[in-house]
């Protein structure tokens, strides 16, 4: 039986870094391109998002819930310039971008698959680390294999290698896009040089993947058991075309499920949730749920993770080993030890991702490095303080000595 969808979207990331140093510099370049602006969260407007992060994390990714209308007024009425230190301050600042036009491409010349790219944000930390976020959706899919080929070739749109002419017969059909070439060019735009990026080791021709689709109940419902499609499933999860034939096993992906008819599945590429219209809620409440509160712990992991390549890059180079210190003490002290929800779905995902992003094992290579380069430290300011002693002890024996020949020269 033919897989069907009923809704669906997939958001495109592309991580990027800022040297140190051109962090203020950039946010001053995002707050004066006129199609950037600054995204403010409000309680009342996002109350959802609000009661899932804890308070430290909540601070930590979205400053602007303690802006009030006076604050933000007086903010954008200050000199840009003011207006960019200020906002290199925040731990995070994110960024909307409008784009001309809603962002229309086609797959394939005769059997066109149509979509719209929704939404862009730019997602920046004080740390330099950045996030290019592109919201997409397939325009009147009803075919599930149409989302898993746009879905495998729109992630490696950002490939210098593709046909830029041709790239499996994609093309952007907009004035904001007048190709893949203009494309690609848009985003390096957006992202700038990409030395620090590759420094950190960061794949910057394929974008991870975060999708969501809800199929149709009578491929998944009390009468239809998810066996059946288990094997699109797997297809969706790792981010292959329809036709893929290679065998994947189920049982080494690594998913979880809080509900009846939707299930989870994350890997290092991306993140992906399958659901049925058998269950209203996953039309209606998950959608939301899932590009709100669900993405951000997602990219807050993600952050977690390049973030900890940074440091431990630092701690290898001799000019930067004392700040890098500094930081993996902070970081621990702020981000690693915190919980970021109560809420039972989100404790869950997050331990599902720092399981699968291997956060752990990192957290605790870098820790090792500290340990040995602060007990190296503690070693050299002990021999140093020891040679200090001895070398006091010396010059005060000899003026003893030197005393003693003076006092008995006299007698």
């Amino acid at each position: 039986m033919e897989l069907r969808t009923n809704y669906q979207y997939t958001y495109f990331i592309h991580p990027y870094a800022i040297k140190d140093g051109k962090y203020q510099k950039y946010i001053l370049k995002m707050l004066k391109d006129k199609n950037c602006n600054l995204k403010v969260f409000q309680k009342e407007k996002d109350i959802t998002l609000y009661k899932y992060f804890l308070p430290k994390i909540r601070e930590f990714l979205f400053s602007s819930f303690r802006y009030g209308n006076n604050k933000r007024q007086k903010l954008e009425e200050l000199p840009i310039e003011t207006r960019a230190a200020l906002l290199s301050k925040n731990p995070c600042n994110i960024f909307e971008y409008s784009l001309k036009k809603d962002v229309q491409g086609k797959i394939e010349e005769r059997n066109g698959i149509f979509f719209q790219i929704q939404k862009v944000e730019i997602i920046c930390f004080s740390t330099g680390i950045c996030f290019l976020v592109i919201k997409t959706n397939v325009e009147e899919c009803t075919d599930f294999r149409n989302i898993l080929n746009f879905n495998y070739k729109f992630r490696d749109m950002n490939n210098e290698q593709i046909d830029l002419e041709n790239y499996d017969n994609i093309r952007i059909q907009t004035d904001s896009f007048s190709s893949i070439k203009t494309f690609q060019e848009w985003i390096h735009g957006i992202t700038g040089s990409n030395l620090e990026t590759n420094r950190l080791n960061i794949d910057t021709e394929r974008f991870l993947t975060y999708s969501y689709v809800c199929v149709n109940q009578e491929a998944w419902d009390v009468n239809n058991q998810f066996e059946e499609i288990k094997n699109q499933f797997i297809k969706y999860v790792n981010i292959l075309p329809a036709d893929n034939s290679r065998d994947y096993e189920y049982e080494k992906i690594t998913t979880f499920s809080k509900w009846k008819y939707a299930k989870l599945g994350l890997t290092k590429l991306g993140m992906m949730l399958f659901s049925s219209s058998a269950d209203m809620n996953n039309y209606t409440i998950l959608p939301e749920e899932y590009e709100n509160q669900y993405f951000y712990t997602y990219l807050f992991h993600l952050y977690k993770k390049i973030y900890l390549k940074k440091i431990e890059l630092e701690l290898k180079n001799i000019a930067t080993i004392e700040k890098a210190r500094k930081k993996f003490v902070e970081f621990t002290k702020m981000l690693w030890i915190q919980e970021i929800t109560e809420e039972e779905t989100g404790t869950l995902m997050s331990d599902k991702l720092q399981e699968v992003l291997e956060l752990d094992k990192t957290y605790h290579e870098v820790k090792d490095k500290y340990d040995v380069l602060y007990k190296e430290k503690n070693f050299k300011k002990e021999r140093k303080t020891t040679i200090i002693i001895a070398i006091i002890l010396g010059i005060s024996f000899l003026l003893n000595i030197i005393n003693f020949m003076i006092l008995k020269g006299e007698s």
